[in-house]
């Protein structure tokens, strides 16, 4: 680099610049920023430009989140004595690879909102069913009182847990099938669980359903 800057001042002493060479220098500046430099790959000008374009593109791209999330974020703010729903995981009593599996979040309530704690969380009246759980909710699992009977579920017969999450219960058997898993028959049976439609039903292995819910089994 300097000694294509040395190279350049000597090409700018020519006889008709002679004593007044500096004033010439924007020139020098402008053919330099104009030629090709090996170490960046290409011209600087180029290099500064296309930088200018990212930054550009990265602000209107900030710019566009931004206006997404405090359009969402009205969607989410609540008054006090607001009515809401408080999104729940259901789980599945039976085991797979040692885990209790999940099915689709549910929503219970309404719930009355007690107090705004702070742009994210607030406090809600919790019935008995509740006592295991802190009163206070993150903004994200909370949605407006707006009635939908495929989502809302009657949380009075539930056993809620600290981390929001309760025991489904299996309501019959839609379907029994053989499949070869590893070079032998394993028994599966389809679940269809209370609270969820049957697109939701899950597949499990007749073994560990007919231990834990015999009842499902009786002809």
């Amino acid at each position: 680099m300097l000694v294509s800057h040395q190279s350049s001042v000597k090409d700018f002493s020519l006889p008709w610049t002679r004593g007044s060479w500096d004033s010439h220098l924007h020139l020098m500046e402008f053919a330099y920023n104009n030629s090709y430099q090996a170490t960046i790959g290409m011209e600087p000008f180029e290099a500064l430009y296309a930088i200018q374009k990212i930054i550009a593109r990265m602000l209107t791209a900030q710019s566009r989140q931004k206006s997404y999330a405090d359009e969402r974020r009205k969607d989410l703010e609540f008054d006090v004595k607001d009515m809401v729903f408080l999104k729940v995981e259901p789980m599945k009593g039976v085991l797979r690879f040692e885990k209790k599996g999940k099915l689709s979040p549910r929503f219970v309530g309404p719930l009355e909102i007690l107090e705004w704690i702070g742009p994210v969380a607030y406090c809600l009246v919790l019935p008995l069913v509740f006592s295991a759980v802190h009163d206070v909710f993150h903004v994200s699992i909370l949605r407006k009182y707006v009635a939908d009977p495929t989502h809302v579920v009657d949380f009075k017969p539930l056993k809620i847990n600290d981390n929001l999450s309760y025991e489904e219960q299996p309501v019959k058997i839609l379907v029994r099938e053989v499949k070869m898993l590893r070079n032998r028959g394993v028994a599966l049976v389809k679940v269809l669980w209370r609270n969820h439609g049957a697109e939701e039903a899950t597949w499990e292995r007749e073994n560990d359903m007919r231990a834990k819910y015999p009842e499902l089994f009786v002809d």
